[in-house]
């Protein structure tokens, strides 16, 4: 699927396809990553397509909703499943290791602060998970980050998003 397939998805099913899209991105699947999709919903709202307002409510309960998802997976699977990732993987221990460090140490901040970096902000729901922080807790700082970071990423889309967006297709 390309660039162009996506926003007719958009056009076609509206916030229903904004809904679905962002949710499998945060629940870590493959597709498109979220400096694509978010611009895209952006867009689709600077065309009037749903408002700014609407727009990023629907990608931030998306957002959650697939975090949340992710945090109950590492909740009553994650033990299992690192034990098995680790046996194929066994070099990416360090790095596990120092997620869940981050988590122990910064517990609310490093949830915040971990939403706000590519990569991280998807996976760091399994550890906190595993670790069971307080669902409360970590649903607050998870919505925070995802909040700013939907915000920023649609807003950019919705503000500057045209422009990029022909010069992308042009190519």
């Amino acid at each position: 699927m390309d660039i162009t397939a996506l926003n007719n998805y958009f056009e076609l099913y509206g916030g229903l396809a904004i809904f679905i899209v962002v949710l499998l991105e945060y629940m870590n699947l493959p597709g498109f990553p979220a400096g694509i999709i978010m611009p895209l919903a952006g867009i689709y709202a600077a065309h009037g397509g749903l408002s700014l307002f609407s727009t990023i409510v629907i990608t931030v309960l998306a957002g959650e909703i697939g975090s949340w998802i992710l945090y109950f997976l590492g909740m009553y699977g994650g033990n299992a499943f690192l034990k098995i990732y680790l046996k194929r993987f066994p070099k990416h221990q360090s790095a596990i290791d120092r997620t869940f460090d981050l988590i122990r140490k910064n517990g609310f901040y490093g949830i915040f602060i971990s939403k706000l970096l590519p990569m991280v902000r998807t996976l760091i729901s399994i550890p906190a998970g595993v670790l069971k922080m307080e669902f409360m807790k970590y649903s607050i700082a998870s919505f925070l980050g995802v909040t700013l970071w939907n915000s920023f990423f649609v807003g950019a889309g919705y503000i500057i998003g045209e422009p990029i967006l022909k010069i992308i297709t042009r190519g």
